[in-house]
């Protein structure tokens, strides 16, 4: 564990002070640190040349957002900045980035497509052979805006000043009161209140960014554009769990997706990936939702229809489909779909495939999606912070399931017992801001947060067809981190570059 760890239960009350008392200083000893700088140049696909400096520093955020000379920081931010050299400051759009989780760090976005650097990966989503090391990016998003990106607390070489300030920080709102003053603080720290600003969020990071829109709004600092990558604003749409439908019906089309690409249908379904979708999309909407719906109110006939149809869009048996009560679950696709095979699919990357121990248990031990990518950007990331100069002494936290455990999903006097949405949040942030407009990208291999589940959960926007119209959404042949394929990678920057083209003027 690192060092921001905290005290244990059952240490003793000198022990426990003792450790409250070096979290504190960490946390202004961080704060104190300067900032690190380093100049470099990226070559674009075009053939320009971007000159721009990495700025890495901590940001540091108070209780209840106030700042005064005797006002002690919560927490110390870590962030990596990317700015383009010879640039108006005030003129220049900046761009906010982080990742999800909850619990990980911002490198997938940095190392992945955003950033002037990059971590290549195998198009078919499989672990390329080390060494691994960043590489030039020319595709990078700082064509068009300086980016910043954010480690939330307890992730990166972020942390906050005691537990209590943890326990605050590692929850739905309070991350989001987090983040909202380290945005706030880096836009006066730099002097870039006068730019346009931008936030773009992956996974968790949307479900973050879409209530940080509406949350930075009220805070004075309206937003340009918000970009969403592999949505999950609404957590109703994505677990799995007693009395919720909504799932097993919005998985559907992804499962029929992956079960074609692993040559697991037959029929019309398996011509190709979109006739699987398509497929998949209409039994849902005409069958499915009302099979579900009925229960034990539906007749034998109908019942063996269902079971039959499920089958043919899933890959798997109908003995199956039967025995889970119609209802197919993730983990029971990624375990069943080729398990005669031995091999369990990929959850953010379906596919990729691994290995099942011998025994063909179907316990859930690591995911062989993310696993081709976390060694490759664990030590290309942390190579690359060693090359900045940052100190490493400290150990950078990539994905702490640590913050992911202890996680507080309630929201306001929620108690447990509703789903974590910020769909809400996005929905109010549209129609406070005429200018917000927002770019949506959604993998077709993604079985974290489904491309059906998104479109789901804009089409329940509390939106009017105006507002409505400045969303927009794309597709790609990949998983929840699209941009390691590299075709998906030029289509995302093609998309993005489309998208801010049309962006009024004053925004650019």
């Amino acid at each position: 564990m690192s060092e921001a760890t905290t005290p244990q239960a059952n240490a003793t009350p000198a022990a426990t002070e003792e450790a409250r008392k070096r979290q504190r200083e960490l946390v202004d000893r961080l704060l104190q640190q300067a900032t690190v700088t380093h100049d470099a140049s990226v070559r674009l696909a075009d053939g320009r040349t971007l000159d721009y400096t990495v700025s890495a520093a901590y940001m540091p955020t108070h209780a209840a957002g106030i700042e005064g000379a005797h006002a002690e920081a919560e927490c110390a931010i870590f962030t990596t900045a990317y700015l383009l050299k010879g640039a108006t400051p005030g003129e220049r759009p900046v761009c906010f980035a982080f990742n999800g989780g909850p619990g990980s760090s911002s490198v997938w976005l940095q190392f992945g497509a955003l950033g002037p650097k990059r971590v290549r990966i195998e198009d078919d989503g499989s672990m390329p052979r080390p060494p691994y090391a960043v590489q030039d990016n020319p595709l990078t998003w700082l064509e068009h805006f300086d980016l910043v990106f954010v480690d939330p607390p307890h992730t990166g070489y972020s942390v906050a000043a005691s537990d209590d300030v943890r326990k605050k920080a590692l929850s739905v709102d309070g991350d989001v009161a987090t983040l909202t003053e380290a945005v706030r603080h880096w836009l006066s720290r730099h002097k870039r209140w006068a730019s346009p600003v931008l936030l773009a969020g992956e996974s968790y990071g949307t479900t973050r960014g879409a209530a940080l829109a509406d949350k930075l709004q009220t805070e004075g600092v309206p937003l340009s554009g918000l970009i969403l990558i592999s949505c999950a604003m609404d957590l109703q749409t994505l677990v799995f769990a007693p009395g919720n439908d909504l799932p097993y019906e919005l998985f559907l089309p992804g499962f029929a997706c992956v079960a074609q690409y692993h040559g697991m249908l037959q029929g019309p379904q398996a011509e190709s990936p979109a006739a699987a979708r398509a497929a998949a999309e209409e039994f849902v909407l005409n069958d499915y939702l009302k099979a579900l719906h009925a229960g034990a109110r539906l007749g034998a006939q109908e019942r063996r229809r269902i079971v039959a149809r499920v089958a043919e869009l899933t890959g798997l048996k109908p003995a199956l489909v039967e025995e889970k009560n119609l209802r197919i679950s993730d983990q029971t696709f990624f375990f069943e779909l080729l398990r005669d095979q031995g091999r369990m699919v990929g959850r953010l990357e379906a596919r990729v495939t691994g290995p099942m121990a011998a025994s063909r248990s179907r316990e859930w031990e690591f995911d062989p999606g993310i696993e081709a990518l976390a060694g490759p950007y664990t030590m290309a990331a942390q190579a690359y912070f060693a090359e900045l100069g940052l100190p490493t002494d400290r150990r950078y936290e990539i994905l702490s399931f640590d913050v992911h455990k202890q996680w507080n999903w309630n929201r306001g006097e929620d108690k447990g017992n509703a789903f974590a949405s910020t769909s809400a949040d996005l929905a109010r942030a549209l129609r406070r801001n005429p200018h917000l407009r927002v770019l949506v990208a959604s993998g077709y291999y993604d079985l974290g947060t489904p491309y059906s589940a998104s479109d789901y959960s804009l089409a329940q926007l509390d939106i009017t067809p105006e507002v409505r119209s400045r969303i927009t959404h794309h597709y790609y042949e990949a998983g929840h981190m699209m941009y390691t394929r590299e075709a998906d990678l030029k289509k995302l920057q093609r998309d993005l570059s489309a998208w801010w083209a049309e962006a009024p003027v004053t925004a650019r």
